[in-house]
């Protein structure tokens, strides 16, 4: 088996433990790899303003490198903060989807440098504030600003209601737009085509390293796509149950209890396998 080059690691419930934090123990195994010679690269549906606080703790300006930021509708490069790569919905189905959403009594939020821009206040938002560090901002006219081009659309709500809308849109839009959610209570819209997974190829071609030599690990559906591209996809121990049947190989400990850690010392700087099964499509 090609050895492993590259690791793309999501952030909230991967990477981050509980109270958003990344352990001694985790930072000093990514620096390890890095040492190594292994590339690493974080790939988060958060913006980069939410992102780049952990990027930093980990030393990844100091040197050259990617950011997957949004769930792939945008690459930064960690080192200069400089936007590579940016892709935004097609206009006309921005407006469908938000207008689908608005007319079913769902609110929609729109995030843009350190701002969470909605179309009125709810319960989802004050916690999606608390986990992002990102301040809310109430916009009249939201329409207006769908319309001037957005990279994703959120829209938060209770997860027995969102699956019905969800089913709507995709009706309505079909591969017009790129549906899931990132958390139960998530509903995320981004462009045809694009994904983590979409995301981490470029980054991997930018950076000449093969598919086969990429591990991915995740923990929800904004995962998916990254985690059935990437050579060997790794679902945390924590992670939803339709991660795990997708990957190649599921962690032993939780992201609570160094599950990256753990992962890094005996499969990557260790002599432990990695198991045979490619998680392709």
């Amino acid at each position: 088996m090609m050895p492993i080059r590259m690791i793309a690691l999501d952030l909230d419930d991967t990477l981050l433990r509980s109270d958003l934090t990344i352990s001694f123990r985790t930072r000093n195994a990514i620096k390890r790899a890095e040492s190594a010679g292994i590339v690493v690269v974080l790939a988060s549906g958060r913006i980069p303003a939410a992102l780049e606080q952990f990027a930093r703790l980990l030393g990844m300006h100091k040197r050259p490198g990617y950011l997957i930021c949004n769930n792939g509708t945008m690459i930064q490069e960690s080192h200069t903060g400089a936007l590579a790569y940016e892709v935004k919905i097609p206009t006309e189905t921005a407006l469908i989807a938000y207008d689908l959403a608005a007319s079913e009594g769902f609110p929609v939020q729109i995030y843009e440098n350190d701002v969470m821009y909605i179309s009125r206040f709810n319960e989802f938002a004050d916690y999606d504030q608390k986990l992002t560090g990102l301040r809310q901002v109430v916009v009249e006219n939201f329409r207006a600003m769908v319309a001037a081009g957005v990279d994703k659309l959120l829209i938060p709500g209770d997860p027995i209601i969102l699956k019905p809308l969800e089913t709507l849109l995709r009706t309505y839009l079909g591969g017009d737009a790129t549906f899931f959610t990132s958390k139960p209570y998530f509903l995320e819209i981004l462009p045809p085509a694009t994904d983590k997974g979409t995301a981490l190829a470029w980054v991997a071609q930018k950076t000449g390293i093969p598919r086969e030599a990429v591990l991915a690990v995740g923990d929800s559906m904004n995962d998916e796509a990254m985690i059935r591209w990437a050579g060997i996809g790794v679902a945390m121990a924590n992670g939803d149950d339709r991660i795990k049947n997708i990957a190649a190989m599921v962690t032993d400990k939780s992201n609570n209890d160094d599950g990256i850690a753990d992962l890094i010392e005996r499969y990557i700087l260790g002599k432990e396998p990695l198991p045979q099964r490619i998680a392709y499509e």
